[in-house]
């Protein structure tokens, strides 16, 4: 048994004295064929300024919100039809059996023929006009739902092309890893062939390019996933891409009183507001009394002994509820909770809005300085990448350094394209929260 194990320290040895240590070959995997990649369907290239414009006239949520006006335009002029004259006319033919009369004398034909016509007009309706002014309020109502619509599509299709930039960038940090482990992969293939390379680092540099080439998918995917959503809101068919990065102004200091009336959302609620405050002083209008003029015109032909051929009428009424069971008491109790609660709404949305502005003044001040740390950071672990290879062509280093400085360096490229996008859209933000976008 010793002379066994002698023999294999021996065997050992030669091996060693020979050069190298022989490792076996080590197995290969069977290879999977990978598919080939469609061609890439063209692509919009919209401006941002042009995409906004775009998903303001064609979003289908824009237009089904504009639809809003129409119906209180609609309700404005059925409620004014209420107090406008109204004119009805009919024509009545009677047939009897025989014609009615005595003494030789015929009193009914047995064929007649009614024209009669009938014109009522209100002169005392202090509840239906109060109505009027008060559909004229949920005009400027719909009006101010619109806008708020119209806002809220903007900021979806800004943040949509955002998203697309910053998936851009990510493709970019990934095609720049991907391209650097390549270059590494092919580096160790030739040390590996010259015989002064290592499978074990020829595999290293493999695995990374393999690993890249994942991400790299996944962020091209991503890609596409934002380019349609953009498609969706600017209602194009098909995937839209950013031609350019926006640039958002600065908004200039301004007092609170004045940012809070440019916010579309506050100027909804004080809208409701003063619709509901008439609503509520109008409600002592429906204790007045009404009156209607009605003036009715009947032609006959052939007239009868008792009837003649052409007659008019003429009546005036007055109407008065003493007594409908606490009805309109219960409306206008109803009328003072919502004022109340449109009230308490808008304090609210005012505190939400207060909240909004400081939280995006700290976030774009907060994201500026981490933008700055990362790109920093970003042109740090680049220099390390390419000092770390140079020294590892030189042979000062292993490829264990190389790819941890790859890794790095692209971990620090995208910690700067999300920084990058942080700071776009904490300016988008801003600007939403002041009540400046869209203009």
């Amino acid at each position: 048994m010793l002379g066994a194990g002698f023999a294999m320290l021996a065997g050992a040895g030669a091996h060693a004295q020979s050069g190298r240590l022989q490792l076996p070959p080590a197995p290969t995997a069977p290879q999977t064929p990978v598919p080939q990649q469609l061609p890439a369907a063209p692509v919009a290239r919209l401006e941002f300024d042009e995409a906004i414009a775009r998903a303001l006239a064609r979003n289908p949520t824009v237009q089904l919100a504009a639809t809003s006006i129409t119906r209180a335009e609609a309700l404005l002029q059925q409620s004014r039809s209420i107090i406008l004259p109204a004119v009805s006319g009919s024509i009545t033919n009677i047939t009897l059996d025989s014609a009615r009369g005595f003494s030789g004398g015929i009193t009914q034909p047995q064929n007649q023929v009614l024209f009669s016509a009938d014109a009522n007009v209100p002169i005392l309706a202090p509840a239906q006009w109060a109505a009027v002014n008060q559909a004229r309020d949920q005009i400027i109502v719909a009006t101010r739902s619109v806008a708020e619509t119209r806002q809220q599509v903007a900021v979806a299709a800004a943040e949509a092309y955002l998203s697309v930039i910053a998936a851009k960038r990510q493709v970019d940090v990934e095609e720049r890893a991907l391209e650097n482990a390549r270059a590494h992969t092919e580096y160790a293939d030739k040390r590996f062939q010259g015989g002064v390379g290592s499978r074990l680092n020829q595999l290293r540099a493999a695995q990374t390019m393999s690993t890249e080439q994942t991400r790299l998918e996944a962020v091209r995917l991503a890609l596409l996933r934002a380019q349609e959503a953009l498609g969706v809101l600017v209602v194009e068919d098909g995937p839209v891409d950013a031609a350019s990065d926006p640039v958002f102004e600065e908004p200039p200091p301004v007092s609170e009183s004045e940012w809070m009336a440019r916010r579309p959302d506050i100027q909804f609620q004080q809208a409701v507001i003063s619709a509901a405050e008439r609503v509520v002083s109008d409600s002592w209008k429906d204790y007045l009394p009404t009156a209607s003029v009605d003036f009715q015109p009947l032609s006959v032909a052939p007239a009868g002994l008792f009837q003649p051929a052409n007659t008019w009428r003429l009546a005036i009424s007055l109407q008065e509820v003493f007594y409908e069971g606490g009805a309109r008491k219960a409306a206008a109790k109803l009328r003072n909770v919502s004022l109340d609660q449109s009230k308490l709404q808008l304090t609210d949305l005012q505190i939400q809005a207060r909240s909004e502005v400081r939280v995006a003044r700290e976030s774009l001040a907060s994201f500026e300085r981490a933008l700055v740390s990362a790109r920093l950071a970003s042109d740090q672990a680049n220099q390390v990448l390419d000092i770390s290879t140079r020294a590892f062509e030189v042979g000062a280093t292993t490829n264990l350094e190389v790819i941890d400085a790859q890794r790095e360096a692209r971990d620090t490229d995208t910690a700067r394209a999300l920084a990058e996008d942080a700071v776009r859209h904490s300016r988008l933000n801003l600007l939403v929260a002041l009540g400046r976008f869209p203009k």
